[in-house]
């Protein structure tokens, strides 16, 4: 009878210390620990980070409370590595540690979409790519114009800007700066190669960069698509005979005076060589980032014997074009009077 209480009492033990390490195995591993609730569920792990400070991260965000568990499955699963696997992952609620460590040890990233629209300055692209995808700003832009790291793909600091083309791309968030620009080198590529583009440019005499770089003017001198098939075709009449450009947009770009409302003499006489007022030609390269319709404005550009353009004046956004010098004076006349009627309201 006692023999037989000690061997009640031992398997009673057994089954507790079972049950006790069984609910702990299964806190540790099955437990959801993932709240509800979080205003984030992306996870984006810097490049080059330790396993130590995956875990800071992952507690800071409010993704996990346990540190000690985690550890306990993420060595079990062999998920430490030196360095970590970086990367921006969507995490769901209710997932346990198993799942949790599984997913960022497979390395399946959520993509992240790069908007680029009309930015102006290589500055203001890398400003805008930075806000997608892990390297900071100045990290982008010493890219941009590191000699060494454009001239393989085609471009010089002047004209990598003409490398751009608005759209949104997929990357992942990790993507280095390097790999961002040969991605980029691609989708120009592709952009080019449709709708004969390319062969478009060639009967211009132009390369795409000069053709990038012609619709950078025309983008800045309208916002009316409508219209810029016709100030492309005034443009190169102009560079047809050799007449300076005279764009008002590429002085204001020498000048960096982006606020100013009205060009003046100083802006005209600004010795730059992307003043078109100074020098004859097209500028060294973009003044900005051109959007699609000024590219296909600039290879589909209307044919006529128009040499000049003013504004109208009357608040259409729109602009009057003459064959002439005197036609153009007067059509400068017929604005400075359209705009003072629209600004006295009549």
């Amino acid at each position: 009878m006692h023999y037989k209480k000690i061997i009640l009492g031992a398997l009673a033990l057994v089954v507790l210390l079972g049950v006790f390490l069984g609910s702990k195995y299964y806190r540790i591993y099955f437990k959801p620990v993932v709240p509800q609730g979080l205003e984030n569920y992306f996870v984006e792990i810097p490049t080059g980070s330790s396993g130590g400070e995956v875990e800071e991260l992952l507690m800071a965000q409010g993704i996990i409370s346990d540190q000690e568990g985690f550890r306990t499955v993420a060595e079990r699963l062999k998920y430490y590595r030196d360095p970590m696997r970086p990367g921006r992952y969507e995490i769901q609620p209710g997932w346990n540690h198993l799942q949790l460590i599984r997913h960022l040890r497979g390395g399946r990233q959520t993509p992240v979409y790069v908007v680029l629209t009309n930015e102006r300055l290589l500055e203001n692209v890398a400003g805008k790519v930075a806000r997608f995808i892990e390297p900071d700003s100045a990290t982008l832009l010493n890219a941009f114009k590191n000699y060494q790291t454009i001239s393989p793909l085609g471009y010089t600091e002047e004209t990598l800007m003409a490398l751009f083309i608005p759209n949104s791309y997929e990357f992942f968030w990790n993507t280095s700066p390097e790999k961002f620009l040969e991605r980029m080198q691609k989708e120009h590529e592709r952009f080019w190669e449709k709708d004969l583009r390319k062969e478009k440019a060639a009967k211009l005499n132009l390369t795409p960069t000069e053709v990038y770089t012609l619709a950078a003017i025309v983008e800045k001198e309208t916002n009316q698509n409508s219209e810029k098939r016709r100030i492309a075709g005034v443009y190169l009449n102009r560079l047809r005979i050799g007449m300076r450009l005279q764009a008002d947009p590429t002085c204001v770009f020498a000048t960096r005076d982006f606020e100013t409302t009205r060009v003046l003499n100083y802006h005209k006489e600004f010795d730059s060589p992307y003043n078109t007022y100074v020098y004859a030609g097209l500028p060294p390269g973009p003044i900005a980032m051109s959007s699609i319709a000024s590219i296909d404005a600039v290879l589909n550009r209307e044919e006529h014997q128009y040499m000049y353009f003013c504004a109208a004046g009357d608040g259409s956004g729109m602009h009057q074009f003459a064959e002439t010098l005197a036609g153009h004076n007067q059509n400068v006349s017929r604005y400075k009077k359209n705009l003072r009627n629209f600004q006295n309201g009549r």
